[in-house]
């Protein structure tokens, strides 16, 4: 776990926050998961949201040349998923994140504080 891939993940889940997402949850991965460090987990209350909040998500990142590895389920809006390496943004229609509930499914993922900030640090 670096201290780079923790405030990447509070970005994401704040730029995220800025654009309406809901129920927003960061998982520490680390140790469980080979791929990534965190998990942003981000709910949305319809298809159009789940786009906008990705494509916010991308463009605020873009600013900091901090791009998208992967980018999948973007054309169907129901579970979008970017992966930046250290940390994997998930945005979901409320009802797709209950019946995938990452959050079970990784229920030894510790979760860590998302603090909603104005400012945050750049990465």
């Amino acid at each position: 776990m670096t201290d780079k891939a923790k405030v990447l993940a509070q970005k994401i889940a704040t730029i995220a926050d800025n654009k309406k997402g809901n129920k927003i949850v960061i998982l520490n991965m680390q140790g469980l998961s080979f791929l990534t460090d965190y998990f942003v987990i981000v709910s949305a209350s319809n298809k159009i949201l789940v786009k906008a909040i990705t494509d916010y998500v991308e463009d605020e990142l873009a600013k900091e040349e901090i791009f998208a590895v992967h980018k999948e389920g973007y054309s169907e809006g129901n579970w979008v998923l970017l992966d930046f390496g250290d940390v994997v943004l998930h945005v979901f229609l409320e009802e797709e994140r209950e019946f995938y509930n990452l959050e079970q499914l990784w229920a030894d993922a510790p979760a860590e504080a998302f603090e909603v900030k104005e400012d945050v640090k750049k990465v």
